[in-house]
């Protein structure tokens, strides 16, 4: 399986608030072993319902895993507020859903770290292992109107159905790649063939699909992703 290349170039991308991305061109030695092996599997994604991911995944192979936390703890680590890695979870992904079918809450901008305690971070990362750049990077936002607001709006995304969701709120189905009322974006990273990019997983972010005509099931040819979660320690005060 492939391993990762240590001397793939690395950039800071400054967002707002004093919150950045690591971006990281290159980052497999051989990652077109890893989209075979997405092939090879490809009837073992599956989707999986308590996630709001609209898309399929799957587990990684123990060794790509395994060397995906390695490269995480020497050259990202540090970048965010993580000191001991208590739980890594890397699987492969794909966004498959046409917009028909999307619920609400997959309108939206998400954080991946809602479940943990204060005590806890979550730097998260994304590995884009297709060469179709229209199917999107990667966006971060902010929140546009008081908290208040914007938790009673997602309340209303898991309750109602799409089309009452929409009028109460003025969304309009499909994927998030934009500001609008309720979201800012303050920055993004492009798709790019072997780019890796880590991020504060408490950060609001989306997928960036503007053509979501182009989404397909297949590995070879779709929006297939390495995605890693590293569930850490924070830094003592």
């Amino acid at each position: 399986m492939s391993l990762f290349n240590p001397d793939a170039r690395a950039e800071v991308l400054e967002l707002e608030g004093g919150r950045l991305c690591l971006v990281i061109d290159d980052a497999l030695l051989e990652p077109e072993r890893v989209v075979e092996f997405a092939s090879t599997n490809r009837d073992a994604f599956q989707a999986i319902d308590f996630s709001k991911y609209p898309g399929t995944w799957v587990d990684a192979p123990n060794e790509l895993a395994e060397a995906y936390l390695h490269y995480f703890l020497q050259r990202a680590r540090h970048r965010f507020d993580a000191r001991r890695c208590r739980l890594a979870h890397i699987r492969l992904s794909m966004v498959t859903q046409p917009v028909a079918t999307l619920r609400p809450r997959q309108w939206l901008c998400h954080i991946d770290d809602f479940l943990l305690p204060p005590t806890e971070s979550m730097p998260a990362s994304v590995l884009y292992l297709y060469k179709d750049a229209l199917l999107g990077g990667t966006g971060f936002y902010v929140r546009s109107r008081p908290d208040a607001e914007v938790e009673a709006m997602l309340e209303l995304a898991d309750s109602l159905p799409a089309d009452e969701f929409a009028q109460r709120t003025g969304l309009q189905p499909g994927y998030l790649h934009e500001s609008n009322p309720w979201f800012r974006r303050i920055g993004g990273v492009a798709a790019k063939w072997n780019r890796l990019i880590f991020y504060d997983g408490g950060m609001l972010h989306s997928a960036e699909i503007a053509h979501p005509e182009r989404l397909s099931g297949d590995p070879a040819t779709g929006r297939l992703t390495l995605n890693g979660f590293f569930t850490c320690r924070r830094n003592l005060a």
